[in-house]
C-alpha cells in the first residue's frame, strides 16, 4: 500500500512508510482495499480511516492508482468507510486535503464534504491544507440481506 500511496501523492504529501504504517495499525483505524480482477488480481486503491471515542471519523487517506480512476472506485472505497463509520456510531467525518489538490476537492464536495478550515504549512512541502467535513449521522441504511 506504501508503493501506491507514493504514487498517488507528490513528495512531501505521500506518507512515510513508518507513518502509514502506524495509521493502518493504529487502535480503531481500519483499511478498505479494492482489488482489480483479473488472472493476477492487485489492489487498485484502498482507504484508511479511523474512529475517535468522541464519534468523530477521521479518513487518513484515500489512493487510487491513476489506471484505476474515473470509474467510481474511490466513492466506492469513501462510501464504504462512511457506512462502517456511522456504525462505530460516528456523527461526522473529517479528513485533510492539499490546497492545490483541486481534484480531491472536487471529489470530496462533490460527496457533499465542506471546507471547515485551513491549516497553514500543513504538510512537509509548507503546502496548507483544507481541512474539510461532513455530517453522517442518521439513520442507517436498511439492510438488503436475508
Amino acid at each position: 500500500m506504501w508503493s501506491i500511496d507514493q504514487r498517488c501523492f507528490p513528495p512531501g504529501i505521500a506518507y512515510p512508510r513508518r507513518e502509514l504504517a502506524a495509521y493502518i495499525q493504529h487502535r480503531g483505524s481500519f483499511t478498505v482495499v479494492a482489488e482489480r480482477a483479473g488472472e493476477k488480481p492487485s489492489v487498485a486503491g484502498f482507504i484508511v480511516a479511523e474512529a475517535s471515542r468522541r464519534g468523530v471519523g477521521h479518513i487518513i487517506t484515500i489512493d487510487v492508482l491513476p489506471a484505476s480512476r474515473r470509474g467510481g472506485l474511490g466513492s466506492q472505497l469513501l462510501v464504504a468507510a462512511e457506512e462502517r463509520l456511522r456504525h462505530v456510531p460516528c456523527h461526522t467525518v473529517v479528513l485533510e486535503t492539499a490546497v492545490d489538490n483541486t481534484s480531491a476537492l472536487g471529489f470530496y464536495k462533490r460527496h457533499h464534504y465542506s471546507v471547515v478550515k485551513v491549516v497553514p504549512r500543513y504538510y512537509s512541502t509548507g503546502v496548507d491544507a483544507f481541512v474539510l467535513e461532513k455530517q453522517i449521522e442518521g439513520p442507517l441504511p436498511a439492510s438488503t440481506g436475508p
